[in-house]
């Protein structure tokens, strides 16, 4: 019931834009008419009426139809009404679910001038710099053509050219890109260095791949910390002759790995230590199972490669390498210790943020991708995104072929090179998927030996990616690739190759989410063209040790198969797809699990980053130190059993010395109170008297901001550390996150009460030569 009413209403989202479609349809004939002069100006036109008091809904028909006929002049290209109907949903706020080759890119041109009339600023995400670059240089045509200022925000660009992007009308880059420069604007120490704007709007494309995929991993700001990585190469020999369920159990869904008795007391003997687990012992037993991870959990050619002697990351999702990015927690080096590469520094974390809570910080977001359906719950609970189908321009002509399951992995292959055979021999194109760099070397090693020539596209080979994607639909080719021929690649049909029926697509693995399946069958039958998909598996494929292996004994028992090997009972389709949703929920609850916990450092890190902002943006660094002062007093007041000596020591850390007495041992607290009370009124007046130049008025604020950037590192390396042992309390009947949620917050407190009352210890002493100057007559040279 509840499928059927999600459905109703999705209908009713696309006949209500339809609606609008047909409106911007009539206004079109007038638009035509237009010089190309008088089409420009209704760019000023439109911000008038808004400045007056029109909204973007009025002018919402009029300005798609500008936008249109612009495209129209500048590209020679003119939307479709279903890209008009998935633009009206991206400028509601939705996810638009549009099938490959239905132009997407230029769907984004729509609300991205609309919204950009507001003078706030819109951001086009993308999956890569290199489709950022594209759209910039592509659509940013039609954008600088209407008078709105287009900007390219990537890696390489310095502060000021950073700045230039983001104070564009509209910015194209990248999701992580724009993350980590969220980030960096909140390490800065003067506000002029800040790059972002207020964060307005956001248009996604491939929403599924950034806000769900990449939202296992939070984006992460590291510097070298001062741990000694040799240990590493120590803790890698030692672990590597480890045997799973003796010395290890490991769950692949979750990638965690844990010690069994007989492996930790390996290690204890092995190190001569009492308890591995105790707080003494913490960062060899960090070390340990880093190693563990490295060497069982994390596979070369699957997660990283080695290129000039050194392991870099591929994105499970784009088959891509994650240029510039590295593992943190020592993962990195405990893969170069397995590998026998050179050891770099590990990595300290300084500031992080997950993709869910960076990208909730805007106004309003909305995406885009040809496969989001299949988790549009997660959409709504997450971001509270809805998802709307946009139809296809022409009908579908791609034929899907029901998947076939075999009992081994070589009688998968054999069926695998047989069916390349047979479609080579038509003289139909073959798209071969596979979802690792290893396995695609292993299919093209079977098709060399069949004497089947044939193209490679991996992460070691991507800088050919353009030449071979362009080969890719022409008449008797065949082309194995990873996923990164699954996303934002169109391959275009050959001469001749329609007749014969278009790309087949082989897929030799399914993924952990459908979406990503889905993504792969999509690169076939684009705007109405013929093609045919099928999946072709084995129960040796990576994804059935993803589940218990119980779960799979029980499955496999009511197994029967033919003489090839071919799996014809239970049903293969459904024991599949039952597979698979049994991992996406495992996949959706870690996400789940990974947000709740981030939800409490998100209120932490923005209270931490208003205070940041706060104090930049502050005129008056007198008033700033006084404020403070007076809270890390109160503070101090609090304690009730202190003797008089105590007293004083603790208030001589905030109060100059020429100004608080003497505490006898005869006074009572109450006495004691009042003389720090006066002190700090006599003391604020006299800084009241102090006019401070631009550098000395810095210097307070950079005082104070180095020790709540100090002490908030450290707090994140302690909320990590609470967060690594919060499952362990679960056993004491109590809530593990409210566990967590409480005593992180009474953390938080004590770390701003402490960043607080160093800050004014550092600035007293700046303050008493500045005083001592001041009763002189002139300023201190020593400002610093």
């Amino acid at each position: 019931m509840l499928g059927t009413l999600k459905k109703v209403f999705q209908g009713q989202d696309v006949k209500r834009l339809s609606k609008i479609a047909n409106q911007i349809n009539e206004i079109e004939k007038t638009i035509e008419t237009l010089s190309d002069e008088q089409l420009q100006d209704k760019t000023t036109e439109f911000r008038e009426r808004l400045q007056a008091g029109e909204t973007l809904d009025h002018i919402k028909p009029e300005a798609f139809a500008v936008i249109r006929e612009a495209a129209r002049r500048i590209l020679g290209q003119r939307h479709y009404d279903v890209q008009l109907i998935g633009g009206l949903a991206l400028h509601e706020g939705m996810i638009a679910e549009m099938h490959t080759g239905e132009g997407k890119t230029l769907v984004a041109s729509l609300p991205s001038y609309l919204n950009a009339l507001t003078g706030k600023g819109v951001h086009v995400i993308t999956v890569n710099e290199y489709l950022a670059r594209r759209d910039y240089e592509i659509m940013g045509q039609i954008h600088r053509f209407l008078g709105l200022t287009v900007g390219l925000n990537h890696s390489k660009l310095g502060v000021p050219e950073k700045q230039e992007a983001y104070s564009a009308d509209i910015t194209y880059g990248t999701g992580n890109e724009f993350g980590f420069d969220y980030l960096r604007d909140h390490m800065v120490t003067d506000q002029s260095a800040k790059v972002q704007r207020e964060l307005h709007y956001a248009i996604i494309d491939e929403a599924d791949s950034i806000l769900i995929d990449e939202a296992r991993t939070p984006l992460i700001i590291a510097s070298h910390s001062d741990l000694s990585a040799e240990l590493f190469a120590l803790t890698s020999k030692v672990v590597k002759p480890f045997v799973k369920d003796i010395d290890f159990k490991s769950e692949l869904d979750t990638m965690q790995i844990f010690l069994t008795e007989e492996g930790a007391a390996k290690i204890e003997n092995l190190f001569d230590v009492q308890n591995l687990y105790s707080q003494e012992h913490q960062l060899l037993y960090h070390f340990v199972m880093t190693s563990l991870r490295a060497q069982f959990l994390m596979k070369k050619d699957v997660d990283y490669i080695i290129r000039n002697g050194e392991a870099m990351l591929v994105d499970s999702f784009t088959g891509r390498v994650m240029e510039g990015r590295s593992y943190t927690d020592g993962l990195q080096q405990a893969i170069e210790a397995k590998e026998g590469l050179e050891i770099r520094d590990e990595n300290e974390t300084q500031a992080s943020i997950t993709i869910q809570n960076y990208f909730r910080l805007y106004d309003k977001v909305s995406g885009m991708s040809g496969t989001v359906m299949t988790e549009k719950d997660e959409f709504f609970q997450t971001y509270g995104l809805h998802v709307a189908e946009i139809p296809t321009n022409k009908p579908k002509q791609r034929v899907d072929m029901e998947d076939l399951l075999y009992a081994t992995a070589e009688s998968k292959y054999a069926k695998v090179i047989h069916d390349v055979k047979h479609y080579h021999e038509l003289g139909r194109p073959v798209l071969i998927g596979t979802t690792s760099i290893q396995q695609s070397e292993y299919i093209s090693s079977l098709l060399q030996d069949a004497g089947l020539t044939h193209h490679l596209l991996n992460a070691k080979t991507e800088e050919q990616e353009a030449a071979i994607i362009s080969l890719a639909g022409q008449k008797g080719q065949i082309m194995i690739a990873t996923n990164m021929a699954g996303r934002g690649t169109d391959i275009l049909l050959g001469e001749g190759v329609r007749e014969i029926g278009g790309l087949h697509i082989i897929g030799t693995e399914k993924h952990e989410s459908r979406r990503i399946d889905n993504q792969l069958r999509g690169r076939a039958g684009r705007q109405g063209d013929p093609g045919s998909s099928q999946f072709i598996l084995s129960l040796e494929d990576e994804l059935f040790k993803k589940i218990e292996p119980e779960q799979l004994e029980k499955l496999l028992k009511k197994l029967k198969t033919n003489s090839l090997g071919l799996v014809s009972n239970p049903e293969p389709v459904k024991f599949v797809n039952d597979v698979q949703r049994l991992i996406e929920t495992s996949l959706f609850s870690m996400r789940a699990n990974v947000l709740k916990l981030d939800d409490t450092a998100d209120q932490q890190r923005r209270a931490v980053y208003s205070q940041r902002n706060d104090i930049l943006m502050t005129d008056d660094s007198l008033q700033l130190y006084k404020d403070r002062l007076k809270q890390s007093l109160n503070n101090l007041l609090q304690n009730e059993e202190w003797t008089a000596q105590e007293w004083h020591a603790a208030a001589l850390q905030l109060l100059p010395s020429s100004i608080l007495p003497e505490f006898s041992a005869q006074m009572d607290e109450i006495e004691i109170k009042d003389l720090i009370e006066q002190s700090y009124h006599k003391y604020t007046k006299q800084l009241d008297e102090l006019t401070l130049s631009e550098e000395e008025a810095q210097s307070l604020k950079t005082a104070v901001l180095r020790k709540l950037d100090v002490h908030w590192l450290s707090h994140l390396k302690d909320m990590e550390q609470l967060k690594d042992g919060i499952h362990l309390r679960g056993y004491s009947q109590e809530d593990p996150y409210r566990i967590y949620e409480r005593e992180g917050y009474e953390m938080f407190l004590n770390m701003l009460d402490t960043a607080n009352a160093e800050a004014c210890a550092d600035i007293l002493i700046r303050m008493n030569s500045m005083t001592i100057d001041s009763e002189n007559g002139g300023h201190s040279d020593d400002s610093h």
